[in-house]
């Protein structure tokens, strides 16, 4: 097959990275694959790359795959790089391609789905509004409001311990103007973003977060972007408490949403405990690939 490998690049850098393309097209000129390669500029994950290829169905097994993943590891070397990672659905094509090719797993996934449409959530209401002393939940749209914007950005350190196992992730840092930032382009995408946070009644301080990301048309899934509390008030189930809110937020505000769609590392059982005590149900399992350079 005649192939010709063309470099892109994103024009428009984020907050936390920027991103460099390649097209694959055939000897029509017709495209088969792409492949984008996320280089992380943040303070604590300098070091790393994140890769994502895609090939044609009728184009698979011509060395596609092959040549884009030559293009990014290049780049990624260039560009001084300690490990790329990339994710794959178990059993698929992609995840016999990555192993093949000096990949190595460092992370076993599994995704879940809580169907809303018809669905009874009486004993997720139940939960939702169960009081838990010397805590209290409030939630807001968007981007955070300016009064806890820093309690906000500091509870964030709840995500460092998160079980990554093997895979080399670094440490996010996060301030009040990266909090910002994410919020910024979820909006900017069209899509709505919703937070439930648990504050210590003591201080008013945030000491937990869930946060849910809707289609901006109120269709099709959501998906949990993230769900953490700080270790020094977990054991109180309060979790449970902030993603039980946020389900019945999403239900109310967006009717004709179908369901909500998360990811739980296999290692986190705290986490899936949760997912299993609302009612989310495995759809598929996917396994984090990392390759050293």
């Amino acid at each position: 097959m005649s192939l010709r490998i063309t470099t892109l690049a994103d024009p428009e850098p984020g907050a936390s990275g920027r991103r460099l393309a390649w097209l694959a097209s055939g000897s029509d000129g017709a495209p088969v694959g792409s492949a984008f390669l996320r280089l992380f500029t943040r303070e604590g994950q300098e070091h790393l790359a994140e890769l994502e290829i895609a090939v044609h169905g009728a184009e698979r097994r011509q060395g596609v795959g092959t040549r884009l993943l030559a293009a990014a590891v290049a780049a990624a070397r260039e560009e001084r790089r300690r490990s790329v990672i990339t994710q794959a659905e178990q059993g698929s094509p992609a995840d016999l391609f990555l192993a093949a090719r000096g990949f190595r797993p460092v992370l076993a996934l599994t995704y879940a789905r809580l169907p809303l449409a018809g669905t009874d959530l009486a004993e997720v209401e139940e939960l939702a509004e169960r009081p838990y002393p010397g805590y209290r939940l409030t939630e807001w749209d968007g981007t955070v409001p300016a009064e806890l914007a820093q309690s906000f950005a500091d509870s964030r350190r709840a995500m460092d311990d998160m079980p990554m196992d093997g895979t080399d992730y670094g440490t996010v840092v996060w301030d009040v103007e990266r909090v910002v930032a994410a919020a910024e382009a979820v909006a900017e995408r069209g899509d709505l973003l919703h937070t439930v946070a648990v504050l210590d009644a003591a201080d008013g301080a945030v000491v937990g977060f869930s946060e849910l990301v809707v289609p901006g048309d109120g269709r099709g899934d959501g998906q949990h972007y993230g769900t953490a509390v700080l270790p020094e008030h977990r054991g109180h189930g309060l979790a449970r408490w902030m993603k039980a809110a946020a389900i019945l937020r999403a239900r109310r505000r967006h009717p004709e949403l179908g369901g909500l769609c998360t990811d739980t590392a296999d290692g986190n059982a705290p986490m899936r405990a949760v997912n299993d005590a609302l009612g989310y149900t495995p759809t598929h399992r996917a396994v984090e690939y990392q390759l050293d350079l």
